[in-house]
């Protein structure tokens, strides 16, 4: 499988964990989404991923996969051990609920392509762009506050879905100076999730990109 990846993408990052936390190989590939004007806008990737957008999965058959939680599925679905949701229903639902917070709900709105229009078309400055996107992340972590259930992870005593989806959002947080004290839940998962290999070989600082 190759993955088409960017260090900073909360999207790719989840991804990233997942395949991880399945033991799965993987080649990387970088779309430096900064680099000359963002390479995810040339043609090139466009014809990879025609949204330009990361992550992009490719199979070994050269299929292509889109959009994280999509991939997030296929990778579930295909390599169910270990598994990243819970075999109870309800409990099921609201795994998913947490990483849909995260997913559906906090990073459309602070996506890159959006703080690049409120900067650009709608001439917003930097410090309104910033406070724009510390209060989505406040928004969402309220409720996951209160959704998660007793740890050390999100729900148990192993990660899943939820950790796999609230673990960037954290690391967004913190680049944003998002304070985490009104969170304990939150910065708790984090700092378990933080002490597992699979996590920690995912993160950001690991993929030792060129900036």
């Amino acid at each position: 499988m190759k993955l088409y990846d960017y260090f900073r993408s909360s999207a790719a990052y989840r991804v990233r964990i997942a395949l991880n936390l399945k033991g799965l190989a993987y080649e990387r590939h970088e779309v430096h989404l900064v680099r000359d004007g963002g390479e995810h806008l040339t043609p090139t990737y466009r014809a990879i991923n025609p949204q330009a957008r990361v992550p992009a999965l490719e199979l070994d058959d050269g299929t292509i996969l889109t959009q994280s939680p999509a991939i997030l599925e296929w990778i579930e679905e295909n390599y169910p051990e270990p598994p990243l949701l819970p075999a109870d229903p309800i409990l099921r639902a609201r795994v998913r609920a947490v990483a849909a917070i995260v997913a559906c709900d906090i990073h459309p709105v602070n996506n890159l392509a959006v703080l690049k229009y409120l900067r650009g078309q709608l001439g917003h400055d930097q410090e309104t762009v910033d406070g724009w996107y510390r209060h989505w992340i406040e928004e969402g972590f309220l409720a996951i506050e209160n959704l998660v259930e007793g740890g050390p992870f999100c729900f148990g005593d192993r990660p899943g879905l939820a950790d796999v989806a609230l673990v960037p959002q954290v690391y967004n947080a913190r680049r944003f100076n998002v304070p985490l004290d009104p969170f304990p839940n939150i910065a708790r998962i984090d700092a378990a999730c933080a002490a597992v290999k699979t996590f920690a070989d995912a993160g950001p600082e690991a993929r030792h990109p060129t900036k």
